[in-house]
């Protein structure tokens, strides 16, 4: 069976940045694209970054057991891992990386049971992660103060996670990332 790799924890805290730094350099890797019903920001590709569907769409599959996870993060904006999509990666062999939120990474975690390696990725201050998500530019201040309230009670969670890597130094955490993904391929 192959092994899955999930990284979790808030937005602006490093988890998508720490899944391009692995896709890039590691070719038996691969990710799953989750769905959502946010609006699809300018850089962004369906079907790359994220399967965009409308909230009926996305209610349709979940009353059609499609999702493997899935969550209305904030209101009217669903977020989930379609099981096809994880079924398909992980078929071709591929490592299989998923970047979701909290509450989603519990649910890959318990279904996948030792198959996954769970890492929390802590930002080191609310401070820092605010600051993080200004910089994105794509927040507006109701966004903003949404998130950053998420992210206090996802931070909640952080113990019910195998590993947590505190990203405060970027190449740092990549280093302590890279350590515990290799250690989990070669088990």
């Amino acid at each position: 069976m192959q092994k899955l790799i999930l990284f979790c924890g808030p937005s602006g805290s490093g988890k998508t940045s720490l899944v391009h730094h692995f896709l890039q350099n590691y070719p038996a890797f691969t990710f799953s694209v989750s769905a959502t019903t946010r609006s699809q920001r300018k850089n962004e590709t369906n079907g790359k970054d994220y399967y965009f569907f409308s909230v009926e769409e996305f209610k349709n599959k979940i009353a059609k057991n499609d999702f493997l996870e899935w969550e209305e993060v904030y209101p009217g904006k669903f977020y989930g891992t379609l099981k096809s999509e994880t079924d398909k990666l992980s078929e071709s062999g591929k490592v299989v990386l998923f970047d979701v939120d909290v509450k989603g990474g519990l649910s890959i975690k318990k279904y996948y049971g030792e198959r996954v390696l769970d890492v929390f990725v802590k930002p080191p201050s609310l401070t820092e992660l605010k600051k993080r998500l200004v910089a994105r530019e794509s927040e507006t201040q109701e966004s903003l103060e949404k998130r950053l309230a998420k992210a206090g009670l996802e931070l909640n969670y952080v113990d019910h996670f195998s590993y947590i890597i505190v990203n405060d130094d970027f190449k740092k955490t990549i280093h302590d990332a890279t350590v515990l993904v290799e250690n989990f391929l070669i088990e």
